[in-house]
């Protein structure tokens, strides 16, 4: 497979007949990349290169992002779009693939692992939360804030910290997606707020990495902690001085991380 991406135009059919765009780069194993909440695929924009030498990785646009629909009067959940993942891999033939989520794309990659799990090799988790009584909550203060915040200078500042910022100048593009609905926006809001995988968690069985900054303020640290360890045998790789896009602004260490861990788990071959 060419490591250029398909075209955009490409979709597959969810089970209420919603169109879920995605596409595909690289060569390898597949690896689903999985965007956090209120983005589309273009948030691995900056790092998916990093992992199409070894792996066909599959970006998708999550419900009311990017090319996918956006109905009024779909159900929107992390658990639905869980759905829709397994919806894009029917579409591609893949029995089973990799699945790395960050942010919301990880309360969804915690459903296809807990609902699909014949459908997951190895599974990656990063700034993310279980949910429900697992969860430790975002500080009062920085929900405020972020309530305020018309420029999205305080978002940025809770992705990446200033140094990092001022060597990566450019729009980032973690911040959300521009085209999206007010009601998608609602909705994905919603969704990832509402998430509640904790009682599924210890029935998960692929092997998991959980990864977490240490300053991310976005989703305290706590979260990862926990998840590893509802998680049954789950790995825990804390990044020192790391904001919520982790993945960016420690892009080597992140990086070189999930990717031994993939490699130490690779998908089984059908007998």
């Amino acid at each position: 497979m060419s490591t250029a991406p398909t075209p955009p135009g490409q979709h597959a059919t969810a089970t209420d007949g919603a169109r879920i765009g995605f596409d595909t780069a690289g060569t390898g194993e597949p690896l689903v990349l999985l965007a956090g909440q209120a983005n589309s695929r273009h948030w691995w924009d900056p790092v998916r290169a990093d992992y199409t030498a070894a792996y066909t990785t599959i970006t998708l646009d999550c419900l009311g992002t990017g090319s996918s629909d956006s109905p009024r009067d779909a159900e929107w959940s992390t658990r639905r779009f869980a759905r829709d993942v397994i919806a894009v891999l029917d579409a591609l033939g893949l029995a089973r693939a990799h699945v790395y989520g960050t942010s919301m794309g990880g309360r969804i990659a915690q459903w296809v692992a807990v609902d699909h799990p014949e459908r997951v090799g190895a599974l990656v988790l990063g700034c993310t939360s279980g949910g429900g009584a697992g969860r430790v909550p975002t500080e009062r203060d920085v929900l405020a804030a972020l309530g305020k915040d018309t420029t999205g200078e305080f978002l940025t500042g809770l992705m990446v910290g200033e140094r990092w910022r001022r060597q990566h100048p450019g729009p980032l593009p973690v911040l959300g997606d521009s085209s999206m609905s007010d009601h998608a926006r609602l909705a994905h809001r919603r969704a990832s707020a509402q998430h509640d995988a904790w009682a599924g968690l210890p029935h998960v069985s692929a092997p998991t990495l959980v990864l977490h900054g240490t300053d991310d303020r976005m989703t305290p640290p706590a979260n990862g902690e926990r998840l590893a360890a509802r998680v049954p045998g789950a790995t825990l790789r804390l990044l020192d001085g790391a904001r919520h896009a982790y993945f960016l602004e420690h892009r080597r260490e992140a990086t070189d991380a999930v990717l031994a861990f993939l490699a130490a788990h690779p998908i089984p071959t059908p007998h």
